[in-house]
């Protein structure tokens, strides 16, 4: 059995999208189908949790795993010599950011929107530690308590407590992705220190959510840029905007990408057309 899930659709150069949380791919259907008009769009599910994996037993997680495994779909989609664009949002523009610091032979240009790598912030180890909180509050008081703690430290807002709620059982955190980011996912990837070097020759672009002005996601992401001397934009909504909007985030991705129409159309005859 492979260890490799993804889905293809649309026509035109291939563009790789990395999804946050625990990788499902969920509510980004929208997004992909505004997308496929231009792109061949690679949607990895780094997890399989929508191909028939959820409710398995799950590990903690490594970013360069999750790296390693959209390194390996781009070699199965792409010709030799060809190149792919790339979207990862929240825990995916983690991913992203890897991927084009360990193999930028294979990347045409990054798109990463609000990667949550605090700790390359002057205040990183405070930031760390709110999370490790929320993961704390997640395991004693379940989701929403997490949740709650969670949206207060991304707005960098005083969390009210006490955070109350009961935790999920095993069986109840392996059919929710959710919870599955929360207990595996996010203290690792937001732990996870980017190659500031290695990134500061690659095609990259750091994005946030014009809603999501002021807030640690923000900052981390314009700190990336300035550090990397990497191109830096908004895009429409928040750090959900690929789901809230995802029409208006499609075309703000094409602009940043520098893609046109035309682009998608003299590229269709070279798009893979296979599912996995």
């Amino acid at each position: 059995m492979t260890d490799l899930h993804y889905d293809i659709h649309g026509s035109g150069p291939v563009l790789l999208v990395l999804p946050g949380g625990a990788g499902h791919p969920m509510g980004l259907g929208p997004l992909t189908d505004a997308l496929a008009d231009r792109f061949t769009v690679v949607v990895l599910d780094p997890l399989g949790l929508a191909h028939g994996r959820l409710g398995s037993p799950v590990d903690d997680q490594r970013v360069e795993d999750w790296s390693d495994r959209a390194r390996r779909v781009l070699d199965s989609v792409l010709a030799d010599g060809d190149t792919a664009y790339v979207l990862g949002t929240s825990a995916g523009a983690v991913v992203a950011l890897d991927l084009l610091a360990r193999h930028p032979e294979r990347l045409r240009h990054v798109v990463a929107h609000e990667p949550p790598c605090v700790g390359v912030l002057p205040d990183g180890d405070r930031q760390r530690a709110m999370f490790r909180d929320v993961v704390d509050i997640y395991r004693t008081a379940g989701l929403r308590a997490a949740a709650a703690r969670m949206t207060a430290g991304l707005t960098e807002q005083p969390a009210s407590t006490p955070f109350a709620g009961q935790p999920l059982t095993r069986e109840e955190e392996l059919s929710n992705p959710m919870a599955l980011s929360l207990a595996h996912v996010l203290l690792p990837f937001t732990a996870y220190d980017p190659d500031l070097t290695a990134l500061s020759s690659g095609p990259l672009t750091l994005a946030t959510g014009t809603d999501s002005r002021g807030q640690l996601l923000y900052r981390t992401a314009e700190f990336v840029a300035e550090r990397t001397g990497a191109a830096f934009t908004e895009f429409p909504g928040g750090h959900l905007g690929a789901v809230q909007r995802p029409e208006a985030f499609a075309e703000h991705l094409t602009t940043a990408l520098g893609v046109s129409a035309r682009l998608g159309e003299r590229d269709h005859d070279r798009s893979p057309t296979a599912s996995a």
